[in-house]
């Protein structure tokens, strides 16, 4: 019995580790489809509209965006992103597992759009960590480096909201808590609605 999809969000502040854990979640399940996105900004070199996104005009994405077109938008330097609401509930509806690597707006939006979401949190193990991972970077400035905390400590004040926390203290445990969330989502009855209800149809059967 094919169970439904689920649309699995992870957020955390820059720095955290989310990049290398979500490519391993997606590296061990393939299950994971995304919803290409609309964008208002220029297609870079190498990219295709209508496979890497949907570019369309500023003034198409307001259209769409004001008619409820869209499962969570963001302004980013200018630009408009946005991920299709009924394309993602037809992935959803298929049995595939859509995953949002996304800030706090967007999951707060995804909240309503997709009441089912899940929501996980990657926490640093503290402040000095955090900016000691920054600064290892060796790309980031004072300027960016303080920035950069300052929206980790904004974001930090939304972290009460979402299902899961995992700290990422130590990367591999950090995985295996990623990795049983997912896991443990898959499990919600919310993903298998038929399937008590077709057990329990042995028991009408058998009872007459």
């Amino acid at each position: 019995m094919q169970r439904s999809g689920i649309a699995l969000v992870i957020c955390a502040p820059s720095g955290t580790g989310k990049t290398t854990l979500t490519k391993r979640l997606i590296a061990e399940f393939p299950r994971f489809a995304f919803s290409i996105s609309c964008t208002t900004r220029a297609p870079r070199s190498g990219e295709v509209d209508g496979r890497d996104y949907n570019f369309i005009s500023p003034e198409e994405f307001k259209q769409r965006r004001d008619a409820g077109f869209f499962a969570e938008w963001a302004e980013v330097h200018g630009n408009y992103y946005g991920t299709p609401l009924e394309a993602t509930r037809v992935l959803l509806a298929q049995g595939r597992d859509v995953l949002f690597d996304i800030d706090v707006q967007g999951a707060s939006q995804l909240r309503r759009t997709i009441p089912g979401a899940r929501l996980i949190y990657i926490l640093p193990p503290s402040r000095a960590e955090l900016e000691s991972r920054l600064r290892g970077r060796n790309t980031e400035t004072e300027e960016s480096v303080a920035r950069r905390l300052q929206a980790a400590h904004i974001e930090l004040m939304q972290a009460r909201w979402f299902n899961v926390w995992i700290v990422n203290d130590n990367l591999d445990q950090a995985w295996e808590h990623l990795r049983a969330a997912y896991l443990a989502a898959t499990l919600s009855p919310d993903c298998q609605t038929d399937l008590l209800d077709e057990l329990l149809k042995e028991w009408s059967v058998g009872a007459k």
